[in-house]
């Protein structure tokens, strides 16, 4: 008879003490705490070698030929209306030495440092960078949030902000004005009342709204009024991507964000609202998410699948119907894009201050070894039409 494996008291006590052990050096999934983390540059022990900004020159530009459309801002009026007036619908706004914490609309943030509200500290930054203009736009939470007249409060006090900040500086900064989507009798006075300020350039939007998308036939007559106000609409993900497989390793926003940009655009598509408002110029943020490597699979589906609407033309020609920043961070994937939809479809983007834009937007740029056409389109010539500059 054959002697089998020893299982003795001793060697199950030894098997015990290795997976413990085992288990307390194995990286944990941590659940995701905020929404956003500050840019900080590459961690301690690790690479970026395979990124633009892990091979990009770390020389400063000798020029600031930059107009970076992904840019975002908190003025201090539009955090004074959420600490002031935010409670009510779970809005906080506070400050510590290390930096500002920032709640509402299911968003929890910080500590945010002062150059996400200091013009100063910001153009000292853009000077570094290359760059000559931001375009100025929120970031979560939206004014989606509280009842309609806080989210009205809270979209006029970013909107007045930002065009405070062009008066100031009106060769360096220029707004994306944000609406109070989840009422579109306001948001329709505020659109009206923001596009005469003179440093609002476009609108800024959430790619849903609380988890309302585009293709919902409330929101047409608001694209249609953009559409004839000529103002470009750039879009930014908000959440409601996910469940509890994106909790850990930050994958509600590494996978979320470009998830909720495709998924917006696709409704942009299908939802029939790029047809009905045929001049209305939509830029997707994030080098368009995940459009770009899945748009022959949405063209089989619209081939293949009756619950796909019957458009005009498969979704692919939809593709240069949008506009895109940059932010792919893999040269191969940035030229991808550029082939399908041409560098004068392709701007500039920093997703300024945060961890997973770039911190060297210009210097990223010319690692991509473009033309001097290419690169002038992407560096300033598509953003300086679109923000008629």
């Amino acid at each position: 008879m054959s002697k089998g494996p020893d299982v003795s008291r001793r060697n199950v006590i030894r098997t015990g003490v290795a997976v413990t052990a085992a288990m307390a050096v194995a990286p944990r999934a941590e659940a995701q705490i905020s929404g956003v983390g500050v840019a900080q540059g590459t961690l301690p022990g690790r690479s970026a070698q395979f990124t633009l900004e892990g091979n990009a020159s770390t020389v400063t530009p000798r020029q600031k030929l930059g107009i970076d459309i992904h840019a975002h801002y908190y003025p201090q009026a539009y955090l004074d209306v959420i600490g002031s007036d935010g409670k009510p619908f779970g809005g906080e706004y506070r400050q510590t030495q290390d930096g500002y914490f920032l709640k509402g609309g299911g968003f929890s943030g910080g500590p945010f440092p002062a150059k996400f509200t200091d013009l100063k500290l910001r153009l000292a930054d853009m000077d570094a960078q290359g760059v000559e203009v931001h375009a100025l736009s929120l970031t979560r939470p939206m004014p989606y949030f509280g009842s309609p007249d806080f989210a009205l409060k809270l979209a006029r006090a970013f909107n007045d902000a930002t065009n405070d900040a062009h008066v100031q500086y009106p060769n360096r900064f220029f707004g994306l004005m944000a609406l109070p989507m989840t009422d579109r009798d306001r948001t329709m006075d505020e659109l009206e009342r923001a596009a005469k300020l003179p440093g609002i350039r476009g609108v800024y939007l959430g790619c849903n709204v609380e988890g309302r998308d585009f293709s919902d036939p409330e929101f047409l007559p608001v694209f249609k009024r953009i559409e004839a106000l000529n103002l470009p609409v750039f879009l930014h993900p908000n959440g409601a991507i996910g469940g509890k497989r994106f909790d850990p390793f930050y994958l509600a926003n590494i996978l979320g964000n470009p998830f909720d940009t495709t998924i917006a655009a696709c409704h942009l598509i299908y939802g029939g609202v790029l047809d009905a408002c045929p001049k209305l110029q939509i830029t997707l943020p994030h080098a368009g998410g995940a459009i770009p490597m899945l748009i022959g699979r949405m063209d089989q589906g619209y081939a293949v699948r009756r619950d796909v609407p019957s458009l005009p033309q498969p979704p692919s020609a939809y593709m240069r119907r949008f506009t895109y920043d940059m932010i792919g961070h893999k040269g191969s994937v940035v030229k991808f894009l550029i082939s399908e939809v041409g560098a004068e479809r392709v701007m500039l983007g920093s997703d300024y201050c945060l961890d997973m834009g770039y911190l060297r937007p210009v210097q990223d740029l010319d690692e991509l070894n473009l033309s001097t056409r290419e690169r002038d389109l992407i560096l300033h010539g598509t953003a300086a039409k679109l923000l008629k500059i």
